[in-house]
């Protein structure tokens, strides 16, 4: 990528990923700002409306993939973040009763979250997520595959893709802390309680003013 030109990049992901850690890596990038899950509560076109030169992590951006072409199309650079099949279901599995899956299960398949495996539909979202991000990819000049367990050298890779500028081995850190099977979802698990406590109670202030 031309370093001088302003490029928007995008995580596609299933969650329970290493989404989280991405960013906290991109944080030591001093040419982009990065967020993660930035504007989850945005609707219409203020959903992927960001600025210039930010990277953002979303797994909810799956789900908005024709907006996200129609937005910024080819003029972006994608990075389809993943965890081995396994591994990523089996840490999905534990929110068969909040989140996307129970969205996944109770409103797209129309089954009951309580009725059934856990790890059968957190294995069904892990493909069909990722079969769309694959698909949407398929046009893109400007794109690569990230694997959570390859992150420290794919990261490096990522880096010199984007035309990142700062601290690299502090970048590389954030991978080092907190990757292994165990700790990236303790890590993801602690955040996550953190991001709902915060939504909890800034709800009814972000009923007019979406939080950033």
């Amino acid at each position: 990528l031309n370093s001088d030109k302003k490029m928007n990049v995008f995580v596609l992901c299933t969650g329970r990923c290493g989404s989280h850690t991405f960013i906290e890596a991109c944080n030591h990038i001093t040419n982009y700002s990065a967020g993660h899950e930035t504007r989850s509560r945005f609707l219409g076109k203020e959903r992927l409306n960001f600025a210039p030169n930010h990277i953002e992590a979303d797994n909810r951006l799956a789900w908005f993939l024709g907006r996200l072409d129609k937005m910024y199309g080819d003029d972006a650079f994608y990075v389809h973040l993943t965890r081995e099949r396994q591994s990523n279901g089996a840490s999905m599995s534990r929110y068969m009763h909040m989140g996307i899956l129970k969205a996944y299960t109770n409103g797209i398949l129309m089954r009951s979250s309580y009725r059934n495996d856990p790890m059968e539909f957190s294995l069904d979202l892990y493909d069909n997520v990722n079969m769309n991000i694959e698909t949407f990819l398929k046009d893109k000049s400007h794109k690569m595959d990230f694997t959570l367990e390859n992150a420290q050298d794919d990261f490096r890779i990522f880096w010199d893709r984007i035309g990142a500028e700062g601290d690299l081995d502090a970048a590389l850190g954030k991978w080092q802390r907190t990757y292994n099977k165990s700790k990236i979802d303790i890590f993801e698990n602690i955040n996550e309680a953190f991001r709902r406590l915060r939504r909890r109670f800034k709800r009814p202030i972000e009923k007019d003013y979406p939080s950033m």
